[in-house]
C-alpha cells in the first residue's frame, strides 16, 4: 500500500488559536451542517443537473465556513466551458488534509475515488456514497481493474472524478509520486486530466501544515486540531488540462500531472527529493496579494478545485516571496475567496 514519511513531528506547534469556546462553537456548527445535510440526501436523488451541483455546493461551503477556512481559488478560466458543459474530466491533486475534497467540491461539485474505509464512517460515509463516491478496497488490489473501469465508464458519461493519486497524506510542504494506476481510467474514458494544486496558509500568510491529517491520527483529533486554527487559508489553484493523447501511456500521464502541481507550487523535483523554486515564467501560487472577493460575487470565475506513493525526502518548503503577477493572453488569473 502507497505510504507517507509525515508524522506528528510534521505538525508545527504554536499556530495561531481562536479560544476553546469558539472551537466548540466551530464543532458544532460543522455539525449542524453535516446534520442537515444527511437530511438532504432523499434530495440529491430527485434533483438533476445544476440544481443538484449547487446543493451539493452550499454544503461543502458552509462545511469551510464553519471551520472558519478561507479559501482562494487561482486558475485559467476555471475548468474551461467544455467541463462546464459536461465532458467528463480526471481531476487529480496533491493530498494534505481531508479538507482538501471538501474544498473541491466547494467549487466543482464531482464524485471522487475513495479508500473503502469511507463508506462505514458515521454521516460522512453515507454522504459520501449518495455523492456518486467510488470505492477502492485497497486490500483487495484484485478489484483494481474493475474500479479502474467504473472510473472510464463515469467520465466518458461526462462525469468529472476526483482523485489523490499520491494514494496517502502528506503534510504540504513535501509531496508523493503520482502514481500512475487512475490515469488509466482517463485513457480508457478518452477524457483529460485536469491537475489541482493546493496549499494551506496560516493566518500571518506563511504556509503551513498544521491541517495536515496524517500519520496514525484519527480522523477526530485532525478535525479537532482544525477547528482551533486562526485564520486558515486553503489557496488552490486549476492548473491547464493535458488533453487526451499528450501521453503515451499512464505512467508518463501521471508524471506530466506530477509536474504541472510542482510547477504551480513553485517546487522543482530533484531526484527523490522536492525543493521549492520559481522557474522563469512560471506564476507561483501565492504571487497574488490576498483580497477578500467572495467567490459568488466574482466574474470570470477561476476555480477550484486514490492511487498512491512512495516516500521522498520531506524538505522544507519557505514560502516564495510576492512577485508581480505575468498573465498569458489567454489565461486571465483571478484570485476569488470564500469568506
Amino acid at each position: 500500500m502507497p505510504g507517507s514519511p509525515c508524522g506528528p513531528t510534521c505538525v508545527p506547534a504554536g499556530q495561531p488559536r481562536v479560544s476553546l469556546p469558539r472551537a466548540v462553537g466551530r464543532l458544532a456548527a460543522a455539525a449542524g451542517v453535516l446534520l442537515a445535510a444527511l437530511l438532504a440526501v432523499p434530495l440529491l436523488v430527485v434533483l438533476r443537473g445544476g440544481a443538484r451541483e449547487r446543493l451539493v455546493r452550499l454544503v461543502f461551503r458552509a462545511v469551510l465556513r464553519a471551520f472558519g477556512v478561507r479559501m482562494r481559488v487561482f486558475g485559467a478560466n476555471g475548468f474551461g466551458p467544455a467541463e462546464r458543459l459536461g465532458r467528463g474530466a480526471l481531476v487529480v491533486n496533491n493530498h494534505i488534509s481531508w479538507l482538501d475534497i471538501v474544498a473541491i467540491n466547494a467549487v466543482r461539485p464531482m464524485p471522487a475515488l475513495a479508500k473503502s474505509e469511507i463508506a462505514s464512517w458515521p454521516l460522512v460515509g453515507r454522504l459520501a456514497t449518495s455523492a456518486g463516491t467510488v470505492y477502492l478496497d485497497r486490500e483487495a488490489l484484485g478489484t483494481l481493474p474493475g474500479t479502474m473501469a467504473e472510473l472510464a465508464s463515469a467520465m466518458r458519461a461526462g462525469s468529472m472524478v476526483s482523485v489523490t493519486p499520491e494514494g496517502a497524506t502528506w503534510c504540504g510542504s513535501d509531496s508523493g509520486r503520482f502514481r500512475p494506476a487512475a490515469f488509466q481510467a482517463a485513457i480508457d474514458g478518452g477524457v483529460p486530466v485536469r491537475p489541482i494544486a493546493l496549499r494551506y496558509r496560516a493566518a500571518a500568510g506563511a504556509e503551513t501544515t498544521a491541517p495536515a491529517f496524517i500519520g496514525d491520527e484519527t480522523l477526530i483529533d485532525s478535525v479537532r486540531r482544525v477547528a482551533r486554527l486562526r485564520g486558515l487559508v486553503l489557496e488552490m489553484r486549476v492548473c491547464e488540462e493535458i488533453a487526451p493523447g499528450r501521453a503515451g501511456d499512464r505512467r508518463e500521464l501521471a508524471a506530466l500531472a506530477e509536474a504541472s502541481v510542482n510547477s504551480a507550487l513553485g517546487r522543482t523535483r530533484l531526484g527523490r527529493t522536492q525543493t521549492s523554486s520559481t522557474p522563469t515564467g512560471s506564476t507561483p501560487m501565492d504571487s497574488t496579494p490576498m483580497d477578500s472577493t467572495p467567490m459568488s460575487n466574482t466574474p470570470a470565475g477561476r476555480t477550484q478545485s486514490g492511487s498512491t506513493q512512495s516516500g521522498s525526502t520531506r524538505t522544507g518548503s519557505a514560502p516564495v516571496p510576492a512577485q508581480p503577477r505575468r498573465r498569458a493572453a489567454n489565461s486571465p488569473e483571478t484570485g476569488l475567496q470564500v469568506n
